[in-house]
């Protein structure tokens, strides 16, 4: 079994409040969901930031390669809706 877990920088402009950020990741987060039914996802760091945001995602497969190409999917994906910036982004995969 293999866990890959993501964590992503995300920036936005936009906002003005905590509460502009929280729609924008509740957005994004809902709709990565609904696009990845297997992805766990969730704001794991700088929550008190009303321009910056870290997310962590995680994938369960049984081969490294699957887990691999759906999280540069969920990358992908988040990169193209247009809602934030992505900055560095880190990713492992385990072997257990």
């Amino acid at each position: 079994m293999f866990i890959g877990i993501l964590r992503i920088d995300l920036y936005m402009e936009g906002n003005r409040s905590l509460k502009d950020k929280r729609q924008t990741l509740k957005s994004l987060i809902h709709r990565a969901k609904s696009r990845f039914n297997n992805i766990s996802i969730a704001e794991v760091d700088s929550n008190d930031l009303w321009n910056k945001a870290t997310i962590g995602i995680s994938f369960v497969s049984n081969e490294k390669r699957h887990v691999n190409s759906v999280l540069d999917q969920v990358t992908d994906f988040i990169d193209s809706t247009g809602l934030v910036q992505m900055g560095s982004r880190e990713l492992e995969i385990i072997n257990i």
